[in-house]
């Protein structure tokens, strides 16, 4: 994770975020390759913390978040940012271990 987080934070514009979705689609099929050699109890998250592993969960995960972080996540420390691009990155982000 630390390492999409890294990717994550140089989200500034539409040329970054395409990177950005990249790397989120990498991060992905990792998760997915290291559940096949040794898949996660189905108490907790897959691999990488992979919490919404499906289309669906996913996009509703962003949709919750992304409404919920709308003026800030004081508790998360979680300041929106004034970049469109960044804060669509965020709200992808958060959508990975979002329940």
């Amino acid at each position: 994770m630390a390492q999409l987080y890294n990717v994550l934070e140089t989200v500034c514009d539409e040329e970054t975020f395409l990177i950005f979705l990249i790397a989120l689609r990498e991060n992905r099929e990792a998760s997915i390759e290291l559940e096949r050699q040794d898949p996660s109890s189905p108490y907790g998250p897959e691999a990488l913390e992979w919490e919404n592993t499906t289309i669906e969960r996913f996009l509703d995960a962003a949709v919750q978040w992304g409404r919920s972080s709308r003026k800030g996540l004081p508790i998360a420390d979680y300041i929106p940012p004034k970049n469109p691009w960044r804060r669509c990155a965020d709200i992808l982000y958060a959508a990975i271990s979002y329940e």
